[in-house]
Order: C-alpha cells, then sequence, then structure tokens
C-alpha cells in the first residue's frame, strides 16, 4: 500500500507541474482527489488492512492529499497570474475589427438572374434529380441505344443493378431529363425553367466535368419556332445587353426537330476572334421544336401539343457576360479568392 501511494503522489506532482492551463489542472484533480480519484479508491482499501496499519497508512493519504492540494493552489494561482498578465495586454477600449463578410458565389449569382429573367415570362423554376436513370437521360429523348453520348468516356455511370425499364443509373448529363419527368404529369401548358447541376468527362477552357445548365421547356397548342426564337432574343437583350448579338444555326439533336445551336457575340474580343471564342462567336447551347417522338415518349399527342426547349450553360453565359471577360470557365471552380473577390 506504501508504494502505490508513493505512486500516485509522484505520478500526480508530475502532471500538476507539467500543466499549462487550469482547464487541464481541474481534470487532474478530478482523476487523482475526485469521488472516483485514484487516492479516493485509495482511501477506501484502508478497511482491508490490520488495524495496526491503518493508523499509519492513514496518516500518509492524508498528507499525500495535503500535498496535492498546495500543489493544485500553487499552480493555480500561476495560470490565474499569466492568463491576468495577458488581459494586461489587451486594450479594452479599442475598437474590434468586423469579420470579413464573403458573399454568394459568382455561378450563384448568375442563376439566381436567369431565374429571375425568365420569372418575368411566366416560366416556373423546377427542381429534378441530378443522379438519374438512363430512361429519362436517354431514352425517351430519343436517344438510340449506340449513341456516344451513352459511352463511359461521355457520361458518368453508376455502378447499380438497372432497372428492367429505365436502364442504368448515371449522373446527369444535362437538364433536359427534367423534360420527361415535367411532361409525364400531362399538366398543360408547360412553361418549365430547370436549372441544376449537369456532369460530363470533358474539361478545357470552355469546359468542366461538374457545371450547371438551366433548360428551358413550353409545351402548348400552336407553339411555334417563332416563339422560341422570340424566348432566346429576350434572354440574350436580358442577360448580355443591347449591344450583344445572336444568332441560330441549324444543328441536329436527338430530341429536337428542328434543332439549332444558339450563339452569341463573343464580349471578351467584340467579335474579333480569341482563344474563348476563336471566331467571334461563343455558343451558348442547343435548342429547337421537341421532337414528336419525345412527346409520344411522355404520352402526349404530337398532333394536338407543340413545343421547344432549350438548354445552356451557366458558366458559359456568365463568361459571356458584359463587363466579365473570363477566358476559362475552369476559374469559377479553382478557389481562387483573388478572382471570386471580383464578382
Amino acid at each position: 500500500m506504501k508504494q502505490k501511494l508513493m505512486t500516485i503522489k509522484n505520478h500526480a506532482v508530475s502532471l500538476i507541474l507539467d500543466t499549462k492551463d487550469a482547464k487541464e489542472l481541474e481534470q487532474i484533480k478530478l482523476q487523482f482527489l475526485g469521488k472516483s480519484g485514484s487516492l479516493t479508491q485509495l482511501m477506501k482499501e484502508i478497511t482491508t488492512l490490520a488495524p495496526e496499519e491503518r493508523k499509519e497508512i492513514g496518516v500518509l493519504i492524508n498528507e499525500t492529499k495535503t500535498i496535492l492540494e498546495e500543489a493544485i493552489t500553487t499552480a493555480l494561482t500561476k495560470h490565474t497570474t499569466v492568463k491576468k498578465e495577458n488581459l494586461a495586454q489587451f486594450d479594452v477600449t479599442e475598437p474590434g475589427k468586423r469579420p470579413s463578410l464573403g458573399h454568394i458565389h459568382p455561378v450563384t449569382q448568375a442563376i439566381e438572374e436567369i431565374t429571375s429573367i425568365f420569372e418575368k415570362i411566366g416560366f416556373s423554376r423546377v427542381r429534378h434529380p441530378e443522379i438519374e436513370w438512363d430512361w429519362y437521360a436517354f431514352g425517351a429523348l430519343n436517344f438510340p441505344d449506340n449513341h456516344p453520348a451513352r459511352d463511359d468516356w461521355e457520361t458518368f455511370f453508376i455502378k447499380q443493378e438497372k432497372d428492367p425499364k429505365k436502364g442504368s443509373v448515371l449522373l446527369t448529363p444535362h437538364t433536359s431529363s427534367g423534360q420527361i419527368r415535367e411532361m409525364e404529369k400531362g399538366k398543360f401548358p408547360i412553361q418549365m425553367l430547370n436549372i441544376a447541376k449537369t456532369y460530363r468527362r470533358q474539361s478545357d477552357a470552355s469546359h468542366v466535368p461538374m457545371f450547371h445548365q438551366f433548360e428551358t421547356l413550353f409545351i402548348g397548342e400552336n407553339i411555334s419556332i417563332t416563339h422560341l426564337k422570340g424566348v432566346l432574343d429576350y434572354f440574350v437583350k436580358s442577360y448580355f445587353g443591347q449591344d450583344r448579338v445572336s444568332r441560330i444555326r441549324p444543328y441536329h439533336f436527338q430530341f429536337t426537330e428542328p434543332s439549332f445551336e444558339t450563339d452569341v457575340s463573343c464580349g471578351v474580343c467584340k467579335g474579333k476572334g480569341c482563344r474563348l471564342c476563336k471566331e467571334g462567336w461563343l455558343e451558348l447551347g442547343g435548342a429547337g421544336m421537341v421532337h414528336p417522338n419525345v412527346l409520344k415518349n411522355c404520352g402526349i399527342d404530337p398532333t394536338k401539343y407543340s413545343g421547344f426547349a432549350s438548354g445552356w450553360g451557366v458558366e458559359r453565359v456568365l463568361a459571356m457576360k458584359e463587363g466579365v471577360n473570363i477566358d476559362d470557365v475552369r476559374l469559377f471552380y479553382a478557389n481562387r479568392m483573388e478572382f471570386l473577390e471580383q464578382f
């Protein structure tokens, strides 16, 4: 018992001398002098000793307890004095420094502005899954089974058991899957704006593996290319400014017929040609009249209803905005504060 008591005393004193603050000191006090402390537990063992040993061990335990309490008091005084000295160096009358406040990311700013523009002409914002079935991303959109977009080098597929009807699971490569989900509801007219993250295996000055798209869809009776062109022109003028020129070019998309590529004059080089645009024009994205097969896949009669759709990249249109002058969309995700603080 004497040896055990000596070990506890030496260990406790060593720890007390090495403490760095009052909080650590309190933990040591509980470790040795608390209700479950090692010294307290040793005191309870006195009853197991022979009568002639109890008095001697009792005196030694009380002496050890006194030594530890005095050491703790001395150490606590030391820590309190150091704390007061540190406080004395602090001028409580000095005005505080306000923490710097950040702002929303430029891509989020663009999403809010795009949403506001389309809401003014009746488009409603919707949200649909980013982890999608092949049926919604490709099948219902008139993509054949052997289409290159369905290749592993183009689309991020997820290892999961296929659904007999909906196929594989993937990270949606475009917001066009939202078209199918909206048309399946069967409520007309449809005037949808879908903004979401999309994923493709591309990375260069005008592409990133994860980016945002905004998709418009208008389905109703007697909808024509005239309505599509009007909406495209309205957005270009509202977002880029009256001095920016837009154009549409015939193209091919599986889910629209006829299909178009939509371009806007480059805001970096003013149409002269640069690293970003190469020939003075920047591709905004695709557009066109919804393919009759897509309408049929959603249970819609193409002889009664028609519509248009468009899909553009948020980062791309932001890079083309007047005064932004960004020639590499990868900068938006480079985590460079000196870049982000400009917005």
